[in-house]
């Protein structure tokens, strides 16, 4: 359901409910009236709707405006999933529909001039009142992730589940088969996509499976999780089946959406702080801190990653045979979203190649050996850096190339400059 039709359901609930409640409790419970006067009821309904109306325009006036002012500060892209938070449409649901059951409900006061005050329809005002407070408060916290750390703290969060949720442990035992590829089979069918631009979001690898299984063939994805489609684009390559796979089926197979979401996609977290890490980087900000804090979320999710099996693109039946492939990102391809934008728009950032120098050490400290060659050359590519930066102040280029997690902090004094 769209964002919009939350709040909509709640304003049709709010005013069929202020219509029918009143209605209900004089026929089926006449005697169960509120002690308090007409007057009473009608300024406490009075009251609370003129008063919910004042505040949810100023609040998510407001709130708009924050959204949009970190939109421009952090990524568009990120800050989309805090304005699609189910806390954002479920608090304007209840809002609107507190302001629009007390103007309903006023017409059960005084119903047919019998001076009685409905009990069970003040009841729900009142509760409807204490729900806004409650989603107010929690308006209040998800408005809060919109500060930098936050923002921060929760895009890597993000890496970090999908990360343990598609990842197996290098520690944990990985069965080794015979690696057979596609070979010679030949391609018996091509799922072409059709329509506007679309993000690969997810892939149904267990449907996916049954369906090569039960076809005696192989599916191989042509497009990865996070690629974006367009109109005649190459989808699946299906070979060596004994009969053509309903397109429906394999379509099925594959969630399209409008956007990159986390859940398949360990790229997209690291992908979303480099945004934020380069957008800190440019001249109208110049915020280098705020790049070294992202580099610290960074360096978490390569770490963790390090530490992960990445080779899981082949998937396999019950039997163990081939059914599956689809493309996942290397270490190396992994290494060069962390670090190639960052690297070159904080070319000039001493405190951000100070950071990264740290980073590059403790990965290589850290992750297995046959995974050290990648960084090594990344180290070597931050020594050209500086080197080229600050080719004519010496004294510039060795602070430059120090090791230092803070960027301007307490540098580590073993490191030097060559």
């Amino acid at each position: 359901m769209s964002n919009w039709g939350v709040p909509a359901l709640y304003a049709a609930g709010a005013i069929a409910a202020g219509l029918t409640i009143p209605r209900l409790e004089s026929g089926i419970l006449p005697g169960f009236v509120s002690p308090m006067s007409l007057s009473s009821a009608i300024a406490i309904y009075s009251s609370i709707s003129s008063g919910m109306i004042a505040l949810t325009s100023i609040v998510f006036s407001l709130t708009f405006v924050m959204v949009q002012f970190s939109a421009t500060a952090y990524s568009p892209r990120l800050v989309l999933w805090i304005a699609r938070d189910p806390v954002m449409s479920h608090s304007l649901g209840i809002f609107i529909a507190t302001f629009l059951y007390g103007v309903a409900a006023l017409a059960g006061v005084d119903r047919s001039g019998s001076g009685r005050v409905p009990f069970v329809s003040v009841l729900m005002e009142l509760a409807l009142l204490l729900a806004s407070v409650g989603m107010f408060i929690a308006l209040i916290q998800r408005i809060g992730l919109l500060q930098i750390n936050r923002m921060l703290v929760f895009t890597g969060d993000q890496g970090r589940r999908v990360i343990s949720t598609i990842y197996p442990s290098l520690s944990s035992q990985v069965v080794l088969v015979a690696q057979e590829g596609l070979g010679d089979l030949p391609c018996t069918q091509t799922l072409i996509h059709h329509g506007g631009p679309r993000s690969i979001q997810a892939v149904d690898v267990a449907a996916m499976v049954s369906l090569a299984k039960a076809s005696g063939g192989i599916i191989e994805s042509v497009v990865s999780v996070g690629d974006t489609v367009v109109e005649l684009m190459p989808l699946l390559h299906i070979c060596g089946t004994r009969e053509l796979i309903p397109e429906e089926k394999l379509r099925n197979g594959i969630e399209f959406g409008n956007q990159r979401t986390f859940e398949q996609d360990p790229k997209y977290a690291i992908r979303l702080l480099v945004d934020i890490a380069i957008r800190a980087l440019s001249p109208a900000i110049n915020d280098p801190t705020t790049a070294v804090q992202a580099l610290d979320q960074i360096e978490d999710l390569l770490l963790r990653l390090g530490q992960r099996y990445l080779e899981i693109g082949d998937y396999r039946d019950s039997e163990g045979k081939l059914r599956l492939v689809v493309p996942f990102p290397t270490w190396d391809d992994l290494l060069r979203l962390a670090f190639d934008e960052i690297s070159f728009y904080g070319a000039t950032s001493v405190q951000v190649l100070r950071r990264m120098n740290a980073l590059v050490a403790d990965l290589s400290r850290s992750v297995p050996r046959e995974r050290r060659p990648a960084i090594d050359l990344w180290d070597a590519r931050l020594k050209s850096i500086i080197a080229r930066s600050f080719a004519n102040d010496g004294e510039e280029r060795l602070e430059a190339s120090k090791e230092d997690r803070q960027g301007l902090g307490a540098p580590r004094h073993h490191s030097s400059a060559k």
